[in-house]
């Protein structure tokens, strides 16, 4: 629903953000990167406070902490996901890592991040994936980064360890290439369909569902279906895994190609230059 307000609303729509969570600092943190991206930011210090706010005003998007005073992210996270209420796009932030929290906010259909290193870079994305077509920033300024994921070929990574999307788009920048990142094969579908990336690169085996569901539901979601899609697997693929990967579904291709990870990546991106346009400039010294 999102998306399709953001598709159809004239350029002066300006997204509203709730931030709920009781670190000052990272409030602030989130405050300000969230401006600069064009949002109208307001916020919340605890999980009270954070139901009466989204009680009283429609939010495009919230960033909720999981521990909060009063009322934890999740359980305030279900009550504002009610079906009664209007559609609002969530991402849960916590400061360890749980499985079980990644899992419940898979089943509610919210974007799971953890405040480590990568913390603002996945969220940016997300937001970016939410909103690819918004440019309004600070002072009337046109905000870069947008206007940037425009004119540059992008690559979807989907792969529970963001640490090979921190590897992968590190290389991939010098070449032009922009790279987004989702965590799980759910979230992939999701951002897959709000922002048409040129090519997917998914890992195998992830714990929310491997690379056979995630092609199954790209497949069979309109716009999403024709998305070249690769695999990066740190397991040794069997020869009748592999045939399931390459198989064709609903009439459109499987897995183009399957790779072993490896600090190696020459043939990866020499696979990626027949789907991407990479500057010409760095296409001629390929990485070994």
């Amino acid at each position: 629903m999102t998306a399709l307000v953001n598709a159809i609303a004239p350029a002066t729509f300006v997204p509203s953000l709730l931030i709920a969570d009781d670190d000052p600092a990272i409030v602030q943190l989130l405050t300000t990167r969230c401006e600069k991206l064009g949002f109208k930011v307001d916020t919340a210090t605890n999980g009270i406070q954070l139901l009466i706010k989204a009680r009283q005003g429609h939010h495009d998007v919230m960033i909720i902490d999981v521990n909060m005073p009063e009322l934890d992210g999740i359980s305030a996270s279900a009550r504002i996901l009610d079906p009664a209420n209007k559609s609002v796009e969530i991402i849960i932030v916590s400061g360890g890592s749980s499985p079980q929290i990644a899992e419940r906010c898979d089943s509610l259909g919210m974007f799971y991040s953890r405040k480590d290193a990568e913390f603002w870079h996945q969220i940016e994305g997300y937001l970016i994936s939410l909103y690819p077509a918004m440019i309004a920033a600070p002072h009337g300024e046109t905000h870069s980064n947008d206007a940037f994921l425009q004119k540059r070929p992008r690559v979807l990574i989907v792969d529970d360890d963001p640490a090979v999307e921190v590897f992968l788009s590190s290389r991939l920048g010098k070449f032009g290439i922009d790279t987004i990142y989702a965590p799980n094969a759910t979230t992939g579908v999701r951002m897959a369909a709000r922002l048409k990336p040129s090519v997917i690169i998914s890992d195998y085996d992830m714990p929310d569902g491997d690379a056979q569901y995630l092609l199954s539901r790209l497949r069979a979601t309109a716009g999403t279906e024709k998305i070249p899609v690769f695999v990066l697997s740190g397991l040794e693929i069997d020869e009748i895994t592999e045939q399931k990967l390459r198989r064709e579904i609903l009439g459109q291709a499987g897995a183009l190609h399957i790779f072993k990870k490896s600090f190696d990546i020459h043939e990866l991106f020499q696979a990626l230059e027949q789907f991407c346009a990479f500057e010409k400039a760095a296409s001629r010294s390929l990485p070994q």
